[in-house]
């Protein structure tokens, strides 16, 4: 960029866990390239066995001579979870908070033409004053997990420290085909003896690179103090951002010249829309009717925590993007810039939020607006997101949460009076006086899992629409957990959360119960589905698996995508799809059965042992073909499943293995996996 240089500054670095860093300063260092964490392993495999303390990072660096005279930066995209920085042993700034970036200049402590020596102490322990307060629904994984950028500006430059943000917040209104208004604050810095006489010039270019529109302004700016410029231009017939229709981008420039030299610019893209929620209808985008099909996502891989790069970012969203969902939680903390920018690219809709979560201290109320203010300020340019989120599951005591979520809510309103604010709570009804704060109330509900039967869910919702008419309500969570190690073949309809065993077959039920529910029903704006991947909970044992939650719908290492997975995709994807299910269910010990085939593009034809099944039953959806009473032989049978798409014939085929129970073992099935085929797919 012109008049400003950003650079990587994430190889070098030197790692140790220590409570004390002045006395082990000098030994048993280990070489590290950022993003880094140490819970990469340990988070994730025993229960309660994971190292939650201090830890250090330092790196050498010897100034360029180019930078006298300059202003010096260092932002941290994320280190998790509270941060001192020290340059030449004097200290430079702390932060607080795992999941937001921060920066902070460090032109003073620099020592030009000598080594300069960095450290960063770090802690993820679980703090009262520090959201979230504990380790109890996910992991807060330690370590500077995120990269990190060495800033370096003129004098009179667009602001660095303001909450980290990009110093320049684009707000829209009245957005339509023919005109989007389009206003922007400027925020600039100048150090400076006397003020500095700029020209603030904004050019919007269209995604080919052509030049949309621009306006320049002249601006003093003076000495003391950051002070904010504002340009409004218009969009005259802008190409709006649709969605994974169409998501649209335009290119903005803000550049700051003086004496015709750009001595500072920023790059923000621009996707020009207006989201509307109607009660009782749904999201409107640019006025237009659009589906949302939810699903939740946590950062974190199989041995690699959070500590992710830009490609595996990308395979998560390809494989959402593969579902056929079209709206992200990003649950339940700000993550990467990277997965905003790529959602704003692929056209999702995104739910932000802060890690206010499970509990309440008291003494969390600063840091959780703090949090708040940098979720907003860093991602108030992304067209993507449509809603700030505020809590999860937060209660008691009541008056305290009650007045710090209205207080956030005033903030997200201050900061961005045109996005949508939520709060979430576990309970069954609207009249949760911790969740009434807010302009859209998100619901968890798990019926058949933790309480309830899985068909309890239809009444739940018919009892809402007629108690609640009018209010704008989600439901923000709905799952069931699923180890693709434990199988069996008559799941029944409640969940077995109290229990070591949770077998896929009745996560598979479950979804194919409630979405059938779902997909016909109007009043839920939205329903999330949590969650797409497993990730870890290193307080708990589930499943038979310490220290996981198994409610993904594809497995923590991504290397299985479960049958639910391929429920969904039938019926939210454009994508041709024919699965059968119960793949991983392959040992059998009745002899009568009946073979469920997912298929999207029409009646499917099923051949079991070489002979055609005709008779089948329509389920939840109209994706989802039911060929019951299917008579099983003694030893292997073949299950094959063909359509045609587009001229072409599609294929499906699993191997189940039928053992009568008098000479098996009075216990789980094993598993063996059946590949899947998916000729054509």
């Amino acid at each position: 960029m012109f008049g400003r240089e950003v650079l990587p500054f994430n190889e070098g670095w030197l790692f140790k866990k220590a409570e004390n860093f002045p006395k082990e300063l000098n030994d048993r260092w280990e070489s590290v390239r950022i993003p880094h964490t140490w819970n990469a392993e340990d988070m994730q495999t025993k229960k309660n066995d994971f190292y939650a303390g201090e830890a250090f990072y330092k790196k050498s660096f010897t100034p360029d001579d180019h930078w006298t005279g300059k202003r010096v930066f260092l932002r941290f995209e994320g280190v998790a979870s509270v941060a001192e920085v020290y340059l030449n042993g004097s200290l430079a700034g702390k932060h607080q908070g795992g999941y937001s970036a921060f920066a902070i200049e460090i032109t003073s402590l620099l020592k030009f033409g000598q080594t300069n020596e960095l450290s960063v102490k770090v802690s993820n322990e679980a703090r009262p004053d520090v959201i979230p307060i504990n380790h109890t629904l996910f992991g807060v994984y330690g370590g500077m997990y995120r990269p990190v950028e060495l800033i370096v500006t003129e004098k009179v430059n667009i602001a660095v420290t303001d909450y980290a943000s990009p110093g320049v917040y684009i707000r829209q209104q009245k957005v339509d085909k023919e005109k989007a208004d389009i206003s922007l604050k400027i925020k600039l810095e100048n150090k400076n003896a006397e003020a500095v006489a700029v020209r603030i010039i904004t050019t919007i270019y269209e995604a080919n690179g052509a030049v949309k529109t621009r306006r320049i302004m002249p601006a003093t700016v003076l000495p003391q103090g950051r002070q904010t410029f504002v340009q409004n231009m218009t969009l005259k017939k802008p190409h709006l951002w649709q969605g994974l229709e169409d998501p649209y981008l335009y290119k903005t420039a803000i550049q700051i010249e003086s004496k015709g030299t750009v001595i500072d610019e920023i790059v923000q893209i621009l996707g020009v829309r207006h989201f509307e929620l109607k009660a009782g209808e749904g999201m409107f985008l640019n006025s237009k009717k659009t589906p949302m099909y939810g699903v939740c996502r946590h950062q974190e891989w199989w041995q690699y925590g959070s500590a992710l790069s830009n490609e595996q970012h990308d395979a998560d969203l390809e494989i959402i993007r593969e579902i056929g969902a079209t709206t992200i939680r990003l649950a339940h903390y700000q993550q990467a810039e990277r997965m905003y920018s790529q959602c704003d690219s692929m056209g999702f809709i995104v739910w932000a939020e802060i890690p206010f979560v499970n509990r309440v201290s008291t003494q969390e109320a600063a840091n959780a607006k703090q949090q708040l203010t940098e979720l907003i300020r860093q991602n108030y340019n992304h067209p993507s997101i449509y809603v700030w989120g505020l809590h999860n599951e937060v209660y008691s005591p009541s008056d305290y949460t009650i007045a710090l979520t209205t207080e956030l809510n005033d903030l997200a309103k201050s900061e961005d009076p045109d996005r949508y604010t939520v709060s979430v709570n576990g309970h069954s009804a609207v009249n949760q006086t911790v969740n009434l704060n807010a302009d859209i109330q998100g619901i968890n509900r798990y019926y058949g899992w933790y309480d309830g039967k899985i068909e309890d869910l239809n009444q739940w919702i018919t009892g809402m629409e007629t108690d609640y008419s009018g209010y704008k309500i989600m439901l923000a969570e709905y799952g069931a957990e699923a180890n693709i190690d434990q199988q069996e073949e008559n799941p029944g309809d409640r969940g077995r959360f109290f229990s070591q065993f949770y077998p896929e077959t009745f996560s598979t039920k479950f979804h194919e119960i409630q979405w059938g529910i779902l997909s016909k029903q109007s009043y839920l704006l939205a329903s999330y589905i949590w969650n797409t991947f497993d990730f870890a909970t290193p307080v708990n044992t589930q499943g038979g698996v310490e220290a996981r939650n198994m409610k993904g719908l594809v497995t923590f290492d991504r290397k299985v995508k479960k049958d639910a997975f391929y429920w969904y995709k039938a019926n939210w994807s454009k994508e041709p799809v024919l699965y059968l299910t119960q793949r991983r269910m392959t040992e059998r010990s009745t002899d009568s059965t009946s073979v469920t085939v997912y298929s999207n593009i029409g009646t499917p034809t099923l051949v079991v042992n070489g002979e055609e099944i005709k008779q089948f039953i329509q389920g939840t959806t109209d994706v989802q073909y039911i060929f019951p009473h299917i008579q099983l032989k003694e030893g292997d049978n073949r299950i094959e499943t063909t359509a045609l798409h587009q001229g072409k014939q599609l294929k499906d085929a699993v191997l189940w293995q039928y053992i009568p129970k008098n000479r098996s073992e009075e216990k789980p099935a094993p598993v063996r996996e059946n590949k899947t085929e998916h000729i054509g797919l």
